[in-house]
């Protein structure tokens, strides 16, 4: 009753973690420990790329992109999840709840894209070697990612508009930590049929078509790896892209399990684990693979932290 008392006519209540308080003080310290390491790790990442001279290629400007994204989506999701747990202010207005919503269908359309966009690079160094610089100029390098961000926000922006359409139940209770789509359509008293069917639309456009691209990409990559004679420059090649592959797994993993199936079926308990996973623990896994598994990288952060003796061969 007194999380409830906290709403207004006009707010929502993200119960979240309301129902295990005996577990919020262990939660707040892990969801904080994941935050502070995924915010200062994507920066160490960002600052790596930008001053060392020998991560200025598209492949390396592309991670800087993703790092960038994977830092406002933790920024999006999390603060609020840790002042809910603190103080127990559960309540989001209608305003601030969309808002949250928008940024994070932005910035996981916007990991989508990148994701592709770092296939079809990886494609093009190791079956276009020759052409790589041509093709992968500095202005197709912007060209890629001002399109990515467009398409993400254009995409994100007509959801959330229609999202604002809808009337909700007089509860306002959302079973979950955050403003996500599938509890806020649970909760709609307005026919969500169109929305659904729009979302269905732009999934195929924005999960399919880059998820094809990774697909034909890396079976492309996989014919040429297996047409190298030599074993230890087919690892050395392998390995370029072993780092992006399990980003990219870990990425449909998490998604395919909570957006691709029907809304009568979301579980609120299910949605709230795996949303665990791709809002928190997935960006911060992603640090440690691209960072421990990169030898460039690694030889980089060492620079950057003042340590000259780690050289890269």
């Amino acid at each position: 009753m007194a999380i409830r008392n906290q709403t207004s006519i006009s707010d929502f209540l993200l119960l979240g973690f309301s129902d295990h308080p005996e577990q919020q003080p262990l939660l707040f310290g892990l969801f904080l420990a994941m935050y502070l390491v995924t915010m200062l790790g994507n920066l160490l990442i960002i600052l790596a790329i930008v001053s060392d001279q020998h991560l200025h290629t598209p492949m390396y400007f592309f991670l800087a992109n993703l790092s960038f994204v994977e830092t406002c989506f933790s920024c999006t999701i999390v603060p609020k999840v840790l002042v809910s747990i603190k103080t127990q202010h559960h309540a989001i207005s209608h305003t601030g709840c969309l808002m949250q919503m928008y940024f994070f269908m932005a910035l996981t359309l916007l990991d989508d894209f990148l994701l592709a966009v770092m296939a079809y690079d990886r494609y093009v160094a190791i079956c276009l070697p020759l052409h790589y610089t041509t093709i992968m100029c500095p202005q197709r390098c912007l060209l890629l990612v001002a399109s990515s961000w467009l398409c993400a926000h254009l995409l994100a922006f007509s959801l959330t508009l229609l999202m604002a359409q809808f009337s909700f139940c007089a509860s306002h209770s959302i079973p979950h930590f955050f403003c996500d789509v599938p509890p806020l359509l649970k909760l709609a008293c307005s026919d969500t049929q169109i929305y659904q069917d729009t979302m269905l639309t732009e999934a195929v456009f924005t999960g399919m078509i880059p998820l094809t691209c990774i697909l034909v990409s890396y079976a492309h990559i996989m014919h040429t790896i297996l047409r190298i004679p030599s074993s230890g420059r087919k690892h050395k090649v392998f390995s370029t892209c072993g780092s992006h592959l399990s980003v990219v797994t870990l990425y449909y993993g998490t998604l395919f399990l909570v957006y691709f199936r029907p809304s009568s079926s979301y579980s609120a308990d299910t949605g709230m684990v795996v949303s665990v996973i791709y809002t928190m623990v997935t960006p911060m896994l992603n640090l440690f693979i691209y960072s421990l598994r990169n030898r460039d990288m690694k030889g980089a952060l060492w620079r950057l932290s003042g340590w000259r003796r780690y050289s890269t061969p």
